[in-house]
């Protein structure tokens, strides 16, 4: 049986990998500080270790006895805004972290490197949409340049090392247990807030538009990526503004919340979509679900939950 390990398969888009690595008869090995993930979050079946990416000793004793025939690496600083507040720990994190993972990989022959990366902040603003993975990647903040940094790593460890990778550069990930306490989910922070009947705030006048893709497409795409190798995007090819989001949140939840706008947040690009061509055509992969039925499925969860 075949071994994946998955930093930060304690949190939203790990977990979900995880139970799909599972479902598919893979051994499954997750590591995870637990600063954002949660144990309640974990599949059952899966080996768990409590470790910090930023920590090479916890890294390679786990590495050591677990051997991994994969590594998924989801681990990150994720929240943006605190990437332009805190560059320095955002690098540490994002980019340190994944280089320790990278130098245990090719020490203990990891066979692929699966990364996650960002569509929604590698390319900065793009004047043709939707973005493809043969354009300029010119990131607005710090986490797309430790993203764009990652991506440029493998190559090295690819060509130099010998070491297979695979960089998935995701839309705006939503879905099922996602955490509305974080600050890089809009989506299941509007439908908290929608639940407890507070008004949801929309930074800006609600025109910037994103590329959302269920967890359920991205958790398919971790599968189909362990046959691949290179960049691609996973992204639905469509822009959706914010106000447009409410829109559907409004249809879904049959609820008239009411909206604050509030100031322009700095360092968030205006508008993203991402072609997946590559992605269809490499990996056999296109998004299934679309945005009302996600946002649907989401809604039932989060209300289930209690979020």
């Amino acid at each position: 049986m075949a071994k994946v390990l998955i930093s930060g398969g304690a949190g939203f888009i790990g977990s979900h990998i995880a139970e799909a690595y599972l479902a598919s008869g893979f051994d499954v090995v997750v590591v995870d500080n637990l600063s954002t993930g949660k144990r309640e979050n974990l599949p059952r079946g899966v080996t768990f270790y409590e470790g910090d990416i930023t920590s090479l000793s916890d890294m390679e004793e786990i590495f050591f006895r677990e051997k991994p025939d994969y590594v998924n690496h989801h681990a990150a600083q994720i929240n943006l805004r605190r990437s332009t507040e805190e560059p320095l720990f955002d690098a540490r994190v994002n980019i340190l972290g994944s280089i320790s993972l990278l130098e245990l990989s090719v020490k203990y022959r990891v066979k692929k490197f699966i990364f996650a990366s960002t569509g929604g902040a590698i390319y900065g603003e793009v004047k043709t949409l939707p973005a493809r993975e043969d354009m300029p990647a010119l990131p607005l903040s710090p986490y797309g340049v430790a993203k764009r940094s990652v991506e440029l790593y493998l190559n090295y460890y690819h060509k130099v090392q010998g070491l297979d990778f695979v960089a998935l550069r995701y839309g705006n990930v939503y879905g099922p247990r996602q955490d509305p306490r974080g600050e890089a989910g809009v989506v299941a922070i509007f439908i908290s807030r929608i639940i407890k009947g507070e008004p949801c705030i929309i930074f800006g006048d609600g025109r910037k538009t994103r590329d959302y893709v269920y967890i359920e497409d991205i958790a398919r795409a971790n599968l189909l990526a362990l046959s691949a190798s290179g960049i691609y995007n996973l992204g639905t090819g469509k822009e959706t503004s914010v106000l447009d989001l409410v829109e559907v949140l409004k249809k879904v939840s049959g609820e008239d919340f009411p909206v604050v706008f509030g100031e322009e947040r700095k360092g968030e690009i205006d508008r993203i979509a991402l072609s997946s061509e590559k992605a269809r055509e490499a990996l056999g992969w296109t998004p299934s679900f679309s945005l009302e039925e996600g946002i649907g499925h989401t809604w039932e969860w989060f209300k289930e939950a209690k979020q």
